[in-house]
């Protein structure tokens, strides 16, 4: 079982997939709800303070790199947009806007991405990193909803 919710933990930490991979993948294999939520909620939040702070820096420098440029730039362009987005729709708004942004469970829409705008906005840290906690747990619980009420009708 620790087997398993390690790799709950680590899905929950990739860019584009995190939780809202890693509560389907904790539903499939019936681990527990409320432990795998809480490992979720971790994973997801561990890499934000270090995507916040150095993200923005190591895109930059790798843009035109070899192997590695495109993604950077693709990176770095869905950074800029999301942050543009954010702030178009949100005005004053801005840390609601993020948490909210980060909360709908859409594709492109996690804390990866949303602390990644926070970062190009340059928004408060303490501020950015709230609203983004806010998402991940709401995140969690429409996809926990979501996971079981999806599972429970096909199995």
């Amino acid at each position: 079982m620790i087997k398993k919710y390690l790799i709950v933990f680590l899905i929950s930490m990739l860019p584009l997939i995190e939780l809202r991979g890693a509560i389907p993948y904790a539903v499939l294999y019936e681990l527990p709800k409320i432990p795998s939520f809480i490992i979720c909620i971790i994973g997801n939040m561990i890499p934000v303070p270090f995507i916040y702070l150095f993200a923005r820096k190591v895109l930059e420098f790798g843009k035109d790199k070899k192997f590695i440029g495109k993604f950077f730039t693709w990176c770095l362009e869905k950074g800029k947009k999301g942050g543009q987005k954010l702030e178009a729709k949100a005005g004053k708004g801005l840390y609601v806007a993020l948490l909210l942004f980060v909360g709908i469970p859409l594709p492109g829409t996690g804390a990866w991405t949303g602390t990644l705008a926070a970062s190009f906005l340059e928004m408060d840290f303490k501020k950015s990193v709230l609203a983004v906690t806010l998402g991940v747990l709401l995140a969690g619980l429409i996809m926990l909803a979501v996971s079981y009420g999806l599972f429970e009708v096909i199995f």
